[in-house]
């Protein structure tokens, strides 16, 4: 099947990855071929940022949210690694704040965002909640959505 690659131009990755998920995206009605594409798309090219947020949203609309956490985990952990950031939280929390709008930092609060919400419906909640309070504390805007999850993890039934 030929297919246009032009169409991902940003994507920093091969035209056979490109290709590959293109025939993901092709594909999406049969989950277990359009599956085989992303994982072969990911074993490619390793942990390049793009293709793991297109995996990443791959498998959380796929509702694999095992897959899903794993991959916001390799995104997570990626930009620790090239961004030199610390595990230790509250050392890293003054660094979030400061550069919450470098694109590299936007993408690793993204990602540890999203693995709040994979986390809360794979039944996580305790660290779900610990995540959306991380993050709400750092996002006074709620650009990565960690307030709403935070607010609706924490909701008292009466509330409803």
């Amino acid at each position: 099947m030929q297919t246009n690659t032009n169409k991902f131009s940003w994507f920093d990755v091969s035209d056979d990855v490109k290709e590959l998920l293109i025939l993901a995206t092709q594909t999406w009605e049969n989950t277990e071929e359009s599956t085989k594409y992303m994982q072969q798309a990911l074993a490619k090219t390793g942990d390049n940022t793009d293709v793991l947020v297109a995996a990443y949203r791959y498998f959380y609309y796929k509702n694999n949210y095992v897959l899903a956490l794993t991959t916001a985990e390799k995104i997570i952990a990626k930009i620790k690694e090239v961004e030199k950031l610390p595990d230790n939280w509250e050392k890293l929390k003054p660094i979030l704040v400061q550069r919450k709008e470098e694109p590299k930092i936007r993408l690793f609060l993204n990602a540890y965002a999203a693995s709040g919400l994979v986390l809360a419906k794979l039944g996580e909640l305790e660290k779900a909640q610990e995540i959306s309070a991380k993050i709400k504390g750092i996002d006074d805007k709620n650009d990565f959505g960690a307030g709403i999850l935070l607010d609706i993890l924490t909701r008292s039934p009466e509330e409803d």
